[in-house]
């Protein structure tokens, strides 16, 4: 069996990268401590460990609390401490996923939770003591007025997850959108392990629409900017029309000749893995310089793009309508 045509790409995909770090994938320098914590605006405070973010905000009234990864854990509570004496009154979910809220068991009991309503749903059927049901739910808005401060929670439809919400806050600027944008890097692999690609990409618009001069995005090394955000649509522009053309131009000739034709998921995975690579192959090369990550999530961003375009946006290449 003759060598498959992207078998190079893969071999580069399984090596450690060699690509060093862009200067706008980093950010500051972690402490002994093990977290990092900064005010990125009037009484919003940014907690890290350089791979994890969560935000907290402190109002006259108290602390509300957005997530609670589990890598920063009590960290949460240290870096609450280290700034107010003020209680946790108020926390919020982003959304149900574990590496985000795993930690919210942290905070107290009693203390009101808030979520959209699909979140609610889905820790329900989860049943994690680490992860208690939230007591205030809603479907597509509602506001936390505290004091002299406030969170405006909404949901727009799903995209990394169903249930993902955007968190605002209107005085400050700040706006929380975990596992769309990862500033200064391209975005984890498979498109943020998207289920709904058209809402993943349909969310940069939605943030954009937002006055927001500070953004948390979940991930990474760094707070964000509306920079990042556009910098981020401009490679995901760059890399569907990459992959789009890729979908009727790799050779398929070539691509199935050592594929045994009856086995059908030999075929299709041949095909994508040859579109995913072609795309890569070009797309690499522009980013690798400019967003950190880009030799390493294009091969699987590509995969998941091409598959959002077959499926989705109805770009079939070689696979569509039979005659």
């Amino acid at each position: 069996m003759s060598e498959s045509p992207f078998a190079d790409v893969a071999e580069q995909a399984r090596a450690a990268p060699k690509a060093p770090v862009p200067q706008a994938a980093r950010g500051p320098e972690i402490p002994e401590a093990g977290y990092v914590v900064e005010e990125i605006a009037d009484g919003v405070f940014w907690v890290s460990e350089g791979m994890y973010q969560m935000m907290f905000v402190v109002t006259d009234e108290g602390v509300i609390a957005i997530d609670a990864p589990p890598t920063l854990g009590h960290h949460i509570l240290r870096a609450i401490r280290g700034v107010t004496s003020r209680s946790i009154t108020h926390v919020v979910y982003s959304h149900q996923h574990s590496d985000h809220v795993g930690a919210i068991s942290v905070y107290p009991a009693e203390v009101p939770r808030y979520a959209h309503r699909i979140t609610a749903e889905r820790l329900a059927l989860l049943r994690d003591p680490n992860r208690p049901l939230p007591t205030h739910v809603f479907d597509d808005t509602l506001t936390i007025d505290a004091g002299d401060h406030s969170l405006q929670l909404d949901y727009k439809g799903p995209n990394h997850a169903e249930g993902n919400i955007f968190i605002f806050a209107p005085t400050q600027r700040v706006l929380m959108l975990v596992d769309v944008i990862f500033p200064g890097w391209v975005p984890f692999s498979n498109l943020a392990v998207s289920a709904n690609v058209p809402g993943f990409v349909n969310a940069h618009d939605q943030a954009l629409e937002y006055p927001f001069e500070k953004l948390v995005g979940g991930h990474v090394t760094r707070p964000g900017t509306p920079g990042d955000v556009r910098m981020q649509i401009e490679y995901m522009n760059d890399l569907r029309s990459t992959t789009e053309a890729a979908l009727s131009s790799v050779d398929l000739k070539k691509i199935l000749a050592p594929v045994d034709a009856a086995n059908v998921w030999a075929v299709f995975k041949a095909y994508l893995d040859a579109v995913a690579a072609q795309a890569a192959d070009e797309v690499v090369p522009r980013w690798v310089e400019r967003l950190g990550g880009a030799d390493v999530f294009t091969l699987p961003n590509a995969w998941a793009m091409a598959e959002a375009l077959r499926l989705d946006y109805g770009r079939m290449g070689p696979f569509g309508i039979a005659p």
